[in-house]
């Protein structure tokens, strides 16, 4: 098993593709709007809302992420 080095969340960049706002999407998934906005930011994530938000985008969890391993 590969060790990882580094995780990298990418909410912003998934919504932006899809063309959300964090707005339009805490409203999709019934998070908080700050919620949303600072995903990206945190350092540890919510499990719930990991599963509500990757099960609204359609994605498995480890899409969230660009996830960078060592060597």
């Amino acid at each position: 098993m590969k060790k990882v080095k580094q995780v990298t969340p990418r909410l912003s960049v998934i919504l932006k593709e899809r063309g959300l706002t964090h707005a339009t999407f805490a409203e999709m998934v019934n998070l908080p709007q700050p919620t949303i906005s600072r995903f990206d930011k945190m350092s540890r994530h919510d499990s719930t809302n990991l599963f509500r938000i990757a099960q609204a985008l359609d994605l498995r969890i480890e899409e969230l992420f660009e996830i960078e391993y060592e060597d």
